[in-house]
């Protein structure tokens, strides 16, 4: 049976309020932090090998270590809650369902950065999220357990919350910081990295929700037994976001050691109407699609990365034999035609000619060398831009097509051209 982390509370009906945080065991990890030197934490982090849980998968403690020793400018932790990557909803149920615990969190990160301000960036359509997370925000304020001399540490800490405005390209990190800092939310060229300038100059440590979510349960009880949790690769569990063709669809939180078959059939019921299963995603719209024999993969780091794709967000959408590859990718192309920012040209206009295309084929107009044509455009232009987004983009537009060419070659010659 799992141990629960992240979801241990969500059965609680008043789990979003301090009063049940508290009595089921929070704010506990706080003074424990506080008695402990900040490079003592960050080393925590690292030997229980926390990695980033939002996209990248870089491991926690040495981004920590980036901050600037002995540097006296403002110091930021900005937590990164826009969660737009499709197929990923995770975050949306920490800051409903236990929001106390992503602020101590973020005080813990904040004692071991150096930090006296932190700003949580979230999704604009999180209105539900952004309501409770405030009411906690203020709870903590009330309670002493934000603002000046936290717990009579000595330790002052402020949170901000600001909402952005639906922008998928705001969760890349430097694209946040912009839209925080109140312009366009276009990325910056790196370096420099936001750990030397970041939000407003200064020197700024960006985390995903749920990264920070499990810092208290590390300092409370220990990095040995968060690392002994998952693989090699990775510590603890992590929550997988599964969507798409499954019987029970949902969050669910499991050791990173879970495969991805034993995910979509013992955790998710299998494949509903009995259908079979034609295709996977494991981790958001931006991975590389897996076909049925590439499933019995570890869902840490390394698992997607040994098949050519990627754990990224751990949003997992499932896909039965009903579904139209041709269809799905045009729908994909789509969503990045219209999310690009515009900034570099290979991604501007590569993202808009490649959702021509496919929505061509779809319709029954395309031509042989449309595939590739695509590829060799997607292939063109991976890592000539500003922000990862294009390189994000890449993946499906490659794997959908070298996966499943004989159904697009189908598609084309089995249909009527205008």
């Amino acid at each position: 049976m799992t141990e629960k982390i992240f979801t241990r509370n969500f059965h609680l009906a008043d789990s979003h309020t301090l009063t049940r945080y508290r009595a089921q065991g929070g704010y506990t990890a706080l003074p424990k932090a506080f008695g402990m030197e900040p490079a003592a934490i960050t080393e925590e982090v690292k030997k229980a090998n926390l990695r980033g849980l939002g996209g990248a998968a870089f491991p926690t403690g040495v981004k920590w270590g980036f901050i600037p020793k002995g540097s006296t400018a403002p110091k930021y932790l900005v937590i990164n809650a826009d969660e737009g990557e499709p197929g990923t909803f995770k975050d949306r149920y920490l800051m409903e369902r236990d929001p106390h615990a992503l602020i101590e969190g973020m005080v813990i990160a904040a004692r071991a950065i150096g930090s006296h301000t932190g700003f949580v960036y979230i999704r604009g359509e999180y209105v539900k999220p952004w309501r409770i997370l405030d009411g906690a925000v203020k709870e903590a304020y009330a309670a002493g357990l934000l603002g000046k001399n936290i717990q009579g540490s000595g330790f002052d800490f402020d949170v901000v919350l600001h909402r952005g405005a639906g922008a998928y390209i705001c969760g890349e990190e430097t694209g946040l910081l912009s839209s925080l800092e109140g312009k366009k939310g276009w990325p910056k060229i790196k370096p420099p990295f936001p750990a030397i300038k970041g939000a407003f100059g200064h020197p700024t440590h960006v985390n995903n929700v749920e990264t920070i979510r499990a810092v208290p349960h590390i300092i409370h009880r220990g990095a040995a037994w968060f690392a002994s949790l998952g693989t090699k690769s990775q510590g603890g569990t992590r929550l997988y976001s599964v969507s798409g063709h499954v019987v029970t669809p949902g969050v669910v939180e499991a050791p990173v050691s879970i495969t991805l078959r034993q995910l979509i059939y013992d955790r998710c019921g299998g494949i509903r109407g009995g259908k079979k299963l034609k295709a996977v995603v494991p981790g958001g719209s931006s991975a590389a699609i897996l076909t049925p024999d590439e499933i019995d993969i570890q869902m840490d780091v390394e698992g997607p990365k040994s098949k050519g794709s990627m754990i990224g967000s751990a949003g997992i959408i499932v896909m039965d034999e009903t579904v139209s590859i041709p269809g799905a990718l045009m729908v994909v192309a789509r969503f990045y035609a219209h999310e690009s920012c515009g900034q570099c040209t290979p991604c501007r206009e590569s993202t808009g000619w490649i959702y021509k295309m496919s929505r061509r084929i779809v319709e029954g107009k395309g031509r042989k060398e449309d595939l590739d044509t695509i590829l060799d455009v997607a292939k063109r232009g991976a890592g000539t831009t500003i922000c990862a987004f294009y390189d994000g983009a890449v993946g499906p537009y490659i794997s959908y097509i070298e996966k499943f060419r004989a159904e697009f070659e189908d598609l084309i010659r089995n249909t009527t051209h205008a």
